[in-house]
């Protein structure tokens, strides 16, 4: 008897496992069975106690501290402009009217254009701005009386009292000259979308002009079921190649007096910010010389047109564009460096002299949320462990003090109300999915908002493994972060094949003690119950450990990150559980220009690659991203072709899965062809998907389950 309870008891386990769920790519793709509950964003109120929500219909005002609905704002389906429709919306300063976007339709990474109303608050009185068509980029003043706006690479502002339209500037045209919104490029790589800023008192527009007329073109084809291909041709200045010609103007209102603003020598340069002091009558314009290791803040008056030069930075590599700007009260601002080899905080006085460093060590500052209305104290995120962790810090301005304000351990992030009085915080760590809560500035909890229990529940019906987070050294002996998946049902002596996912560009992260950190989770465990190791390793060339480790890549581009992931891959190859003859690879982007690299310079490590919308020669990328780290060829032309995967096409010995959107903005095409034509040159066969009228991200449900599933397929019959 004791011998078949024995017996009946080693089953259960097996047992149990038998009766988990496996998961399917239609779970993945097209239920969104693996949901995780987000929180949408809070539109804080300026009171700093209150927030706003769409709902359906309806805009509505809530409590921070219990949630409960206080009052409705709008409904917009009394109004027939609206249709019951809204797709966002802003406050003015004074919250007395609302800026409400329809029929939004987006342009290109962050770009879009929309059909904008103004609703006042008080008289209930709903109008559209500029009834002629869609615009960019629209702001009320901080007097609440005006509001600005771009249509067709124009700027205007219309008076909201009287409904009067003035049009700033007359020259705009398509891929020719831009006045207060950016090109692609710096949209793309320096986040700069809305090229116009208000100043403090609303009686000026300061914005940046884009001439592009000596950018060269590029042309996407869209195929529509026409006789002939829908073209579409933009500007993109590629490595080496002319970039748009940025000068700084500013509009005075009341003198309806339009000037031309000098900031001193340039010469081939990138202006990639503008922000107004605290003054009404300076401007601030960020400039950088082409390569991106010299940075100056220039301080503009725009009454008297002289300028000045208030900060100065040179690094041996470049300086990575940040938005820790902040103008204090006092004549002070701060400002982030990673000057000291880490990024930190200082602060200065509007003369340029350095007052102090406010934070200092290993543990960088990645994000600043915040201050107090005294502006005595702020709210930072720090990448803390090996920047394998995010901690919440609240900064004492005076003393340099720092105080966590949640747990030091797994990933932590902020969105705050004003005056930071409430902080709603978001937390997770690679076991838990994230969790929303609500507390105040010294960390005491206000209220829970969402714990994604139903899904941590819905978790242990599915054959999930554990993610280890693990250090795998390379050939130098540096330690890099990795994640390690098992099959559920691992066993000791059998020997597993192994799938590795990287993007490794610089400053990123895949590995990190967050939950879902390398974005393909539920793909991957799926990958896993298949028979699978999956690993996931962060290259020299990552975020979050420091400048040293971060810009080592500098001028060699995948040279380093190429050898890190080889090694990892070595490493695996050593343990008794892993069959060395069967690692293969999978990146996009950045991560498919790695997992070329890799198969390619790796060939007697990795069987297989797949390579989703890869860079193959860095001369086709744009200028401002590959010059950040490459320079130009003329002056790197050695760390071009020695990293470049076109090159190195007669290497190829295993399986190679190609696959691109034809109509990528971002990552051309033309990356794809050209390696295609560099393996037929070489006579190698591999394989290649491509996907029409689809851009960077091969996005839409149906693509997206097309292309999981060939690339299932792939991993299952090749590794």
């Amino acid at each position: 008897m004791k011998t078949w309870m024995i017996f009946l008891l080693y089953l259960l386990p097996a047992c149990l496992i038998s009766q988990a769920k496996s998961i399917t790519l239609e779970d993945v793709f097209e239920r969104g069975t693996f949901s995780a509950k987000g929180v949408p964003h809070f539109n804080f109120m300026q009171d700093g106690l209150h927030y706003t929500r769409l709902v359906g219909s309806y805009l509505i005002k809530y409590s921070i501290v219990d949630g409960k609905e206080k009052d409705t704002l709008l409904k917009s389906g009394d109004f027939k402009e609206l249709g019951g429709k809204m797709d966002s919306y802003t406050f003015s300063n004074d919250e007395s009217k609302l800026l409400i976007a329809k029929q939004t339709e987006g342009i290109y990474r962050y770009s879009t254009k929309a059909e904008y109303y103004v609703y006042e608050t008080g008289t209930k009185h709903l109008f559209r701005i500029f009834p002629d068509g869609k615009v960019m980029y629209p702001q009320i003043d901080p007097t609440g009386t005006k509001v600005a706006f771009i249509s067709e690479n124009n700027l205007y502002y219309q008076d909201l009292l009287t409904g009067k339209i003035k049009q700033i500037t007359k020259d705009g045209a398509k891929n020719a000259i831009i006045n207060g919104a950016s090109d692609w490029v710096y949209e793309e790589e320096f986040t700069l979308t809305r090229a116009y800023e208000w100043s403090p008192s609303g009686d000026q527009i300061a914005f940046f002009r884009f001439d592009e007329r000596a950018v060269k073109e590029f042309t996407l084809d869209y195929y529509r079921n026409e006789a002939y291909p829908e073209k579409y041709t933009f500007k993109y200045p590629k490595v080496g190649e002319a970039n748009a010609t940025l000068t700084v103007w500013n509009y005075h209102v009341k003198k309806n007096k339009l000037l031309s603003l000098n900031i001193g020598p340039r010469e081939d340069d990138y202006l990639p910010r503008l922000q107004w002091t605290q003054s009404n009558q300076e401007l601030c314009v960020t400039w950088m010389n082409r390569n991106q290791n010299h940075l100056k803040l220039i301080l503009v008056n725009t009454v008297n047109k002289a300028y000045r030069t208030l900060l100065e930075e040179q690094n041996k590599y470049y300086i990575d564009i940040q938005d820790h700007l902040r103008f204090l009260d006092g004549g002070k601002f701060l400002w982030a460096s990673e000057k000291d080899g880490y990024n930190h905080l200082y602060l200065y006085s509007l003369d340029g002299t350095l007052l102090k460093q406010l934070t200092n060590g290993q543990e960088e500052v990645t994000e600043c949320y915040g201050l107090t209305p005294t502006g005595s104290k702020m709210l930072c995120q720090f990448a803390t462990h090996d920047g394998m962790d995010r901690a919440l810090r609240v900064i004492d301005l005076l003393t340099s003090v720092s105080t966590d304000i949640v747990p030091n351990h797994g990933y932590h992030s902020a969105q705050v109300s004003p005056g930071l009085k409430y902080l709603v915080v978001s937390s997770s760590d690679i076991k838990t999915p994230t969790q929303y809560r609500i507390v105040d500035l010294d960390g005491k909890l206000v209220r829970e908002l969402e714990k994604n229990e139903a899904l941590q529940k819905k978790m242990n019906d599915y054959t999930l493994s554990e993610v280890e987070l693990m250090k795998i050294k390379n050939r130098s002996g540096i330690e890099m972060n990795a994640a390690l998946i098992k099959p559920k049902e691992f066993v000791l002596g059998k020997k597993y094949p192994v799938f590795m996912f990287l993007y490794g560009g610089p400053g990123s992260q895949q590995v990190a003690n967050r939950w879902n950190s390398f974005g393909y989770y539920w793909w991957l465990q799926m990958i896993a119950q298949k028979g699978y190791i999956v690993c996931v390793v962060d290259n020299r060339g990552t975020g979050g450990r420091g400048e040293e480790f971060k810009k080592m890549t500098y001028l060699q581009l995948g040279k380093y990150e190429t050898e890190d992931q080889i090694d990892a891959a070595q490493y695996l190859g050593t343990q008794d559980y892993v069959d060395a003859s069967r690692i293969g690879i999978f990146g996009w982007s950045y991560g498919g220009y790695m997992s070329s690299l890799c198969l390619l310079k790796g060939n007697d490590v990795f069987k297989s690659a797949i390579a989703v919308a890869p860079v193959t020669n860095w001369k086709w990328y744009d200028s401002i991203y590959t010059e950040r780290y490459m320079r130009r060829t003329s002056d790197n032309q050695k760390g071009y072709d020695e990293n470049s995967p076109v090159n190195f096409a007669d290497r190829l010995k295993g399986n190679y899965l190609l696959i691109h959107g034809m109509a990528d903005d971002n990552v051309h095409f033309q990356n794809t062809v050209e390696m295609a034509d560099a393996l037929i040159r070489n006579k190698k066969q591999f394989e290649t998907y491509f996907y029409p009228n689809k851009n960077h991200g091969i996005g839409g449900v149906q693509a997206r389950m097309h292309l999981f599933t060939r690339m299932t397929d792939f991993i299952m019959n090749k590794i």
